[in-house]
């Protein structure tokens, strides 16, 4: 009988679903555990990504499930953000029309799949009924003094006339009209999650099982240090204060260096008009890499001084594109002596360096100088501070400017407040109006949604929400004059930092959520997605649930106990570069001679290869599969494979470098079962994955093997009686207790691997063992036949939640009524584990050349003496073993 993937899930997958099999319901008799991964954005169609993650989290949720738990298992969609908004500038399409058509069909997809959602608590955050909440907890923020206005620099679009995110911004030009931007200062929303740096870092030590990287990468961005703000003076006599984590290197001050963007630049340019242009290019430099090692560090001198406290040394003023207005107070001292970054700088523009430390072993001299010198030392050119160790320099320093009036010591954080404003349409609008008479009045909570209106003109320029005058004209709340709305919305950040709550109970219209109902199933037992949140979502994620519980919302301080970052889907990838450069051709060469070199007969074409690439709008660094498309290259797939295998660069699957896989493509070629069981076991859930065709055929391959060793042997497995363990009799013949031994010891093996550290790769390594130790069974005898019953059963259960579809199939077939789906994770017995004798393969010089059968409690020294003495062995012992490695009931190896 033929497997028929597409049949068998499809009807297993409606009978789920009308049975409301993954319905979740408060029990308060039973232990719960949520599993949630990330919710995805509804761009159009899923990718092997999402495959990936989801079935991740289905396999823990049914495992769970098997388990005894009362499992939520919950999904919905990001629903808001920027692309959306572009398909309406470009296509004409509404947003929200755009967004609901994307879920629909990624729905679908992913119900495709098989994954053991509860469909009943699907959330879109772009439902009034959603975003309503978020204008609620804005509001609860700004009476608790969260949230705040003040002016912060914007990419800003002059020819459309809006504000562009930083990825909208190529090149310092805007994407859409390629108009170089400006950097403009505007008054926004931001809220203080500053406030709860402490506790942010704090409670760390409250989170179960995390990822040390992730752990590590919020430290750093919370960047918590402890210094001091030292208050150097301008030439003219202002104050001039800067914070400094290194007070014992201020003696070798030669410079100081502030951000372009620094309030005190404006007054200076209106001095030095020389600096403007230099200025404005700075400010239109990429925000995060100006701060990398790798950019390139410029400056240009304002033509003010500044003045050390300490030293009374005037030092030159520069203004630095490595320095933000974020950190600090947006200007630093430069110790070019002890600094690697102000070391190059200096070197760069032939500033003085002084040194201020040395080490204990060696003298440092300026002219021999190569780099910057940053560890600890002994202070010398100090003053009194000087043959002072640093560590005590720094608390003696602070000391003295401390007491001399000079400054004060000071915790700071590298973390800024949460910038949430966002001057777009497709997001929460802000729940402000703005009042001549009253300035900005909150919108009173009876008045919530503040609804996203439908009259809006979608022309790339402007803010979109300014062009509704049903919605932008409206009447103060407080005096009842006429007013506006805010116009801007709110950063999606927000949408996705409190989801995992409103999953408790998505239907409630009282509260964000209900109390009772997320007492019972927060925190998230089990959270999954990318590392790549691990400093914006899931910090934002964690403040939150600190606000919430401020609130009295909820009583924990964590929202996620475990998290899971699973790793990335990749795939082979060649660039045209890369094949020409391994070809030894350039693009100066012909279509003809490269299908020579890739020994392809019969193409006789004298087309450069140059020439074709620009008809294709094709670079040095596309794919070359876009080469060999536009060329109509014979076997094609069958030559790109090759070289993809021969040469290929393994990179994240991506639309940019055309090395996508289509999920679609793949269920409908191979089924959900075998697309499910390649993904989970072509690598560890946190490593990357490396996509290969040959992988998914072969997990194809075994489930058709899992089918014919079932269904061919259907009949016979049925007839036979079923194995009572406490009937066994203690004469079982070998044959038939290695197999029961081996069904148990996988029993044991997947659950272990699963609960240990969802090791899902060796759990279905295991299982595929089993399948191979049965089908070389051939059971003859009735004993032998109720055993190999056990062995497909068993091999049946454990497969279920990785590939659902084809075991509930064979389920059904072997006579059972009650779903897999429904029934308890298997128990091995412990009496069948250990077998009576193994075999032992012998490697000679790394050649297997003999397998010898020992009892399994045979001793090394004992062992060594059979193998030795075995007479296969010995036909191959030309010389005295040099070494005779034994590894305990797996191997024996010996060095000639």
């Amino acid at each position: 009988m033929e497997y028929r993937f597409d049949e068998i899930e499809r009807k297993w997958q409606k009978i789920w679903e009308e049975r409301g099999l993954f319905k979740s319901l408060r029990d308060d008799s039973k232990k719960k555990y949520y599993v949630l991964v990330m919710f995805p954005y509804p761009s159009g169609k899923i990718h092997m990504g999402h495959v990936r993650n989801y079935t991740i989290g289905d396999v823990i949720a049914r495992y769970k499930k098997s388990k005894g738990y009362n499992v939520l298992h919950p999904i919905g969609w990001d629903a808001f953000g920027l692309p959306a908004e572009n398909a309406a500038i470009s296509k004409g399409v509404h947003p929200a029309e755009w967004t609901y058509k994307n879920i629909d069909v990624m729905k679908s997809q992913l119900k495709r799949l098989g994954l053991s959602y509860d469909w009943n608590r699907e959330i879109a955050t772009c439902a009034p009924e959603y975003y309503r909440w978020n204008q609620w907890f804005f509001l609860k923020m700004y009476e608790r003094g969260l949230v705040y206005r003040k002016t912060s620099p914007v990419n800003w679009c002059p020819h459309c006339n809006t504000v562009l995110a930083n990825e909208q911004v190529i090149d310092g030009k805007c994407w859409r009209c390629d108009t170089p931007i400006e950097i403009r200062n505007i008054e926004q929303w931001f809220i203080k999650i500053t406030d709860y740096a402490d506790r942010l870092l704090e409670d760390h030590s409250k989170l179960g099982k995390w990822p040390e990287k992730v752990i590590t990468m919020q430290k750093n961005w919370i960047g918590k240090s402890f210094g001091v703000v030292v208050n150097f003076k301008l030439d003219d006599g202002s104050d001039f204060p800067i914070f400094t984590t290194r007070p014992d290197t201020i003696f070798g001050v030669t410079y100081m260096a502030i951000a372009p963007e620094h309030p005190l630049i404006d007054k200076i340019i209106q001095e030095n008009q020389s600096i403007a242009e230099e200025v404005k290019r700075m400010r239109r430099e990429d925000y995060k890499l100006r701060t990398s090692e790798e950019y390139e560090k410029e400056g240009v001198f304002t033509g003010r001084y500044v003045i050390n406290p300490l030293t009374g040394d005037k030092v030159p003023l520069w203004v630095g594109n490595f320095v933000l207005m974020e950190y600090g107070t947006g200007a630093i001292m430069c110790v070019p002596a002890h600094d690697e970054r102000d070391f190059k700088f200096a070197k760069k523009y032939n500033l003085p360096i002084k040194i201020v430390i040395q080490p204990k072993d060696r003298e440092l001299k300026i002219e021999e100088m190569k780099e910057a010198y940053t560890e600890e030392g002994i202070l010398v050119n100090s003053g009194e501070f000087s043959g002072l160790g640093s560590k005590d320099a720094i608390i003696k320093i602070i000391e003295y400017i401390e007491k001399k009036g000079l400054g004060q010591r000071k915790y700071n954080y590298k973390i800024k407040d949460w910038l949430i404003s966002r001057q777009r349409y497709w997001g929460t609008p802000i729940p402000f109006i703005k009042c001549s008479n009253c300035g900005y009045v909150p919108v009173p909570y009876e008045d919530l949604p503040v609804v996203l209106p439908r009259d809006i003109a979608f022309t790339g320029r402007g803010n979109p929400l300014e062009t509704s005058k049903e919605f932008l004209n409206v009447k103060c709340p407080k005096c009842g004059k006429d007013a506006v709305r805010e116009t801007d919305t709110m950063d999606t950040f927000f949408d996705s930092s409190w989801y995992y709550a409103r999953y408790t109970s998505p239907k409630h219209d009282k509260a964000p959520f209900d109390k009772e109902e997320s007492k019972y199933w927060l925190d998230v037992d089990q959270y999954i997605g990318g590392v790549e949140h691990a400093i914006l979502h899931l910090l934002y994620a964690r403040f939150f649930h600190k606000f919430m519980k401020d609130l009295g919302l909820v009583d924990s301080d964590e929202p996620f106990v475990n998290l899971l970052t699973q790793g990335m889907v990749c795939k082979k990838w060649v660039s045209i570069s890369m094949l020409l450069n391994h070809l030894g051709l350039t693009e100066s060469d012909t279509i003809g001679t490269l299908a020579k070199k890739l020994n392809i007969e019969g193409v006789n074409d004298n087309r450069i290869i140059k020439d074709v690439m620009n008809e294709n709008n094709l670079t040095l660094a596309s794919n070359i599969s876009l080469l060999f498309e536009s060329i109509n290259l014979p076997n094609r797939d069958e030559i790109l494979r090759e070289i993809e295998e021969g040469i290929g660069e393994s990179v994240k699957m991506s639309k940019s470098k055309h090395n996508t896989v289509d999920p679609d493509d793949m269920v409908k070629k191979y089924g959900a079962d075998a697309v499910r069981l390649f993904i989970l076991f072509a690598a560890p859930p946190e490593k990357d994955l490396d996509w290969s065709d040959e992988g998914i055929e072969g997990a194809y391959r075994f489930l058709n093997k899992v089918w014919r060793l079932a269904v061919g042997n259907i009949k016979m497995i049925k007839e036979a009686p079923d194995l009572d363990y406490s009937k066994i009799d203690s004469n079982l013949d070998k044959k038939s207790k290695d197999l029961l031994i081996k069904i148990n010891l996988t029993i044991k093996k997947v659950t272990e691997d699963i609960e240990r550290d969802f090791s899902f790769n060796t759990a279905i390594a295991s299982l595929m063992e089993l399948t191979n130790s049965l089908q070389s069974f051939n059971p003859s005898s009735e004993v032998e036949r109720t055993i190999f019953k056990e062995g497909i059963i068993k091999l049946i259960r454990l497969l279920h939640v990785f590939t659902p579809h084809i075991t509930e199939e064979i389920w059904e077939m072997l006579g059972n009524t009650q779903l897999l789906a429904t029934m308890d994770w298997l128990q091995y017995d412990s009496r069948f584990l250990v077998y009576d004798s193994i075999e032992i393969p012998v490697q000679i010089n790394g050649k297997v050349r003999a397998k010898i059968t020992v009892s399994a409690d045979t001793g090394e020294e004992e062992l060594k003496n059979i193998v030795l003495s075995d007479e296969t062995v010995k036909k191959y012992l030309t010389s005295k073993p040099k070494k005779v490695i034994v590894v305990p009931k797996k191997l024996v190896s010996i060095v000639l």
